[in-house]
């Protein structure tokens, strides 16, 4: 694979948690993955299920990294996921936010990316609720790429704790296990980062910087 130097993270379109409240992409899961890789001297873009102005989550804009991405990053126009080319790009990191939970398995572009992107080489990262991408994702051959890979994720115990259990589509720590994932899990919202190959996941949004150095030291390697 020859290397662009260049990261997609990807975003939920979906901006409703069930009919509580407004939900979206989680803007720091974002943000400091973000940083992470422009400091390393990667060009990072964006994509979108459903294209144009995702949904946003979670800013606090207390926090310098949130601020200067909602500042310097646009994103009034991202493409779908099936506007990009997997080949311009050495990893894709989806970005959680419980959006992710109910568009992210479904979006068969997003699948068809992330699946073209993986078996020519690249570096498939998901944080928090990102890995619902995991969920629709299979190899040429049919099987999940989860799939006796070591994985973590927004964890069924951290679903409980917020309340969401009941509103969410599906257990995401569950259904992964249920595609064959070996998945660990950290103390609630403790950041945990599991790399097994070219896959790079963590637990939540304390983990976000510690999967975008994962996922560079799985590029330098």
């Amino acid at each position: 694979m020859t290397a662009t130097n260049k990261i997609l993270i990807g975003l939920t379109s979906h901006g409703d948690l069930g009919g509580l409240r407004s939900t979206g992409y989680y803007l720091p899961e974002a943000a400091h993955p973000w940083r992470v890789f422009t400091e390393a001297g990667y060009a990072v873009e964006f994509a979108s299920v459903a294209g144009g102005e995702p949904p946003v989550d979670g800013a606090d804009l207390s926090d310098p990294v949130q601020r200067d991405f909602t500042e310097r990053v646009d994103l009034t126009d991202t493409p779908r996921f099936a506007d990009v080319d997997p080949s311009g790009y050495d990893a894709v990191l989806f970005a959680g936010g419980h959006g992710a939970m109910w568009d992210f398995p479904t979006d068969p572009h997003l699948n068809t990316f992330a699946r073209d992107l993986y078996e020519r080489g690249g570096v498939v990262a998901a944080v928090c609720h990102g890995p619902a991408a995991l969920v629709g994702l299979t190899l040429s051959d049919g099987t999940p790429l989860v799939a006796g890979k070591n994985i973590a994720a927004f964890t069924d115990a951290e679903e409980n704790a917020v309340g969401l259990t009941e509103v969410v589509p599906f257990p995401l720590q569950s259904r992964l296990e249920e595609l064959g994932a070996k998945h660990t899990g950290a103390a609630d919202w403790q950041p945990h980062v599991v790399t097994d190959g070219r896959l790079v996941t963590g637990q939540n949004p304390a983990s976000s910087t510690g999967v975008a150095e994962a996922v560079l030291t799985v590029l330098k390697n």
